[in-house]
Order: structure tokens, then C-alpha cells, then sequence
């Protein structure tokens, strides 16, 4: 990391800037755990920045979390959760594991409490930064007339430009599955996806206008965590083709190139020259429809349309 330029990490509207967390490879999958080594440095933390209990004891404050990240905030041998409290001179309750609650944190002084708080919430949003997408925000364009454009657009693609490298039948999307994308989403409970859920009605209430709305919603859900920041507008999009395909029908793009822990899985692919298509086909017109509604749609589902299988969806006719 550079001094001069260290990571910021922004949680609910306050930016913070953290250490690196050293990385531990171990011979079993299930002792492969991440530990906090650092102590984070935070660039804003006013006792006011988080809700804090005054009680008989002391102070109290509390996290909402799903239980997939409690074993980041305990780490190996809970050495994460004690090296904080130490650090802190704060006690963490943390559910066990596959239980729902909330992480609980207890000490006899305000500002011990509200830096062990930061803690937690900077180890949560780097891990949960890390957890493969489950979800997405999307338009769906199942429309006939849409679905029926396509299969015209792919039947002349190949009559015109199969002789073209790597253009051939399997880098199509189905039919079934096209769709506008808002965003990708990180959901890891029930509840988050219920979250979604209001949120999506909440901005459905304030907005009109297509681009106003899409904006406004992955900057809502951006500064919730559950989409990572990586544009501050939405360039709606259906994707048509897609060298992934080739190999993998049920491929989903970019998303699909990391494990659970984050890493990244290179995949050989074999590209195509686009430049006949892009020319021939510049002002294609694949029909029109509504859009009435947002869906929250869950990766690798189907449902009995062959679409992605919604989670939610808020309707806007």
C-alpha cells in the first residue's frame, strides 16, 4: 500500500482508509482464514458516527450481519475478534456460526466501542467485497417481439458473418435470459434480499425519468454495500454475445472469473472478430417493449420461462 495513497473504504457515508490485511494459506480448505495483522487507522471517527447505548455498565453498540461473515470478525482461532478487543478494550458477542443476530459490543468507554465498531464494519465490507455475486438488478426483455428481434439479429449475424474468426452459433445468449443490467449484487441472507426489496420500492416512489431512476438506484445500493462502487452511472446494456458462451451456455459474463474467496480464475478464451457485425449491424432494431418493472434476479437460476429465476421485483406501470 502507499502511504500517500492508502485504500478508502466508504460505509455508510464516512470514508475510512485501512492497512492491508496479510493473507494465510493453510493446508486445509477449512482452516484457510484471513487475519487481521494491522491495527486500521480512521481517517473519520467522531463518537457520533454510529448509534451508541448507554448503559448501567457502560456502552453498547450493535452490528447487523449475515452469518456467512461472522469467521472474518472471529478469524483463526478467534485471534481477529481478540486482537480488536484488545486493541479496543471492548467486549464482542459474536451468534454462532449459521445462527442469525447481531454482533453485540460492550465496553466501558464510548470511543472504545464506536473503534471496534469501524473494525468490524471495515473487516465486514472487505470480505464481503470478496464474496462472488449472487444476484443482479435487472430489466428483463422478455417481451416476444424483443426475443423474436433477437433470433433475427443472430439468424443474419451468422449468414453474413460466420466466415468471420470465431463467429459461430454458440457465442449467442438465449432468448430466454436477455435483460437490461443495473447492477451486481452481493446478497448473503434472506433478509438482504428483502432489503433489496425496499429499497427498490423506495426509489420507485422518488423517481421518474429511465436514467434518473437506474442512477439513483445503484447509488442507493452502492452506499448500502451491496453493490460495489465501480461506476458512478449505469450504462444500460443487454448482452447478445459472449466468447463465454462458447464453452459454458449458462456462463454469466465477467462475474463468473472468481472464487468464493476472491480469487481470480483465468479461463482461456477464444475471441472473435466483431468488426463485420459491428458495421453491418450498427442500427439493428430488436423491437420495443415497456419497462415495467426492476427484478432482483438470482445468478444461476432458471425459472419455468427459462429466465433467471426473481427473487423480488418492483413494478413501475
Amino acid at each position: 500500500m502507499e502511504v500517500l495513497r492508502p485504500q478508502l473504504v466508504t460505509i455508510e457515508g464516512r470514508n475510512y482508509r485501512k492497512n492491508p490485511i496479510q493473507e494465510k494459506t493453510y493446508q486445509h480448505e477449512e482452516e484457510d482464514e484471513e487475519f487481521y495483522h494491522d491495527s486500521m487507522e480512521c481517517a473519520d471517527e467522531p463518537c457520533d458516527a454510529y448509534e451508541v447505548e448507554q448503559t448501567p455498565q457502560g456502552f453498547r453498540s450493535t452490528v447487523s450481519a449475515p452469518s456467512l461473515l461472522y469467521k472474518h470478525i472471529v478469524g483463526k482461532r478467534g485471534d481477529t475478534k481478540k486482537k480488536i478487543e484488545m486493541e479496543t478494550k471492548t467486549s464482542i458477542s459474536i451468534p454462532k456460526p449459521g445462527q442469525d443476530g447481531e454482533i453485540v459490543i460492550t465496553g466501558q468507554h464510548r470511543n472504545g466501542v464506536v473503534s471496534a465498531r469501524t473494525r468490524i464494519d471495515v473487516l465486514l465490507d472487505t470480505f464481503r467485497r470478496k464474496q462472488p455475486f449472487t444476484h443482479f438488478l435487472a430489466f428483463f426483455l422478455n417481451e416476444v417481439e424483443v426475443q423474436e428481434g433477437f433470433l433475427k439479429f443472430q439468424e443474419e449475424v451468422l449468414e453474413k458473418c460466420s466466415k468471420d474468426r470465431g463467429v459461430d452459433n454458440s457465442i449467442f445468449q438465449n432468448s430466454k435470459k436477455l435483460h437490461l443490467t443495473i447492477g451486481m449484487l452481493v446478497l448473503l441472507s434472506e433478509q438482504e434480499v428483502q432489503q433489496t426489496c425496499k429499497m427498490l420500492q423506495r426509489c420507485k416512489e422518488e423517481f421518474i425519468e429511465l436514467q434518473e431512476l437506474v442512477d439513483r438506484v445503484l447509488e442507493r445500493f452502492q452506499a448500502s454495500g451491496l453493490i460495489v462502487k465501480e461506476w458512478s452511472s449505469v450504462k444500460l446494456h443487454a448482452t447478445v454475445m459472449n466468447t463465454l458462451f462458447r464453452k459454458d451456455p449458462n456462463a454469466e459474463g465477467r462475474y463468473n472469473l472468481y472464487t468464493a474467496d476472491g480469487k481470480y480464475i483465468f479461463k482461456e478464451r477464444e475471441s472473435f472478430d466483431g468488426r463485420n457485425i459491428l458495421k453491418l449491424f450498427e442500427n439493428f432494431y430488436f423491437g420495443s417493449l415497456k419497462l415495467n418493472s426492476i427484478h432482483i434476479s438470482q445468478r444461476f437460476t432458471v425459472d419455468s420461462f427459462g429466465n433467471y429465476a426473481s427473487c423480488g421485483h418492483v413494478d413501475f406501470s
